[in-house]
């Protein structure tokens, strides 16, 4: 019985560990310069929107978060956006940020 404990203990860590693909690209928005109400408001609606490889791409932009000197605006978001020639995360992109900006 105490065998069967520990793999199950282990498995259960190991998932608590595991971020979801909303929580990374909050995360990496945030991480981008967006603000965190921005960030969360996005990605709630973005993350059903594209695909894991979509999502993956945008949450890279925080990569960028030690570039940038002030909080990035939402033009120089979408601007970082757009270099990813990706013609869907950019109107998923320009849709959320322009409807989670009116809230």
């Amino acid at each position: 019985m105490r065998l069967l404990v520990i793999p199950l203990i282990a498995g259960s860590l190991m998932l608590a560990g595991c971020a979801t693909p909303e929580t990374r690209l909050r995360n990496g928005l945030h991480n981008a310069g967006l603000s965190e109400g921005m960030s969360t408001c996005m990605a709630e609606r973005m993350v059903d929107r594209l695909s894991l490889v979509q999502l993956r791409r945008l949450s890279a932009l925080g990569s960028l978060k030690d570039k940038r000197i002030a909080d990035l605006s939402l033009d120089q978001f979408l601007h970082k956006v757009r270099a990813l020639k990706d013609p869907e995360i950019l109107t998923v992109s320009t849709s959320s940020a322009a409807l989670c900006a009116l809230r």
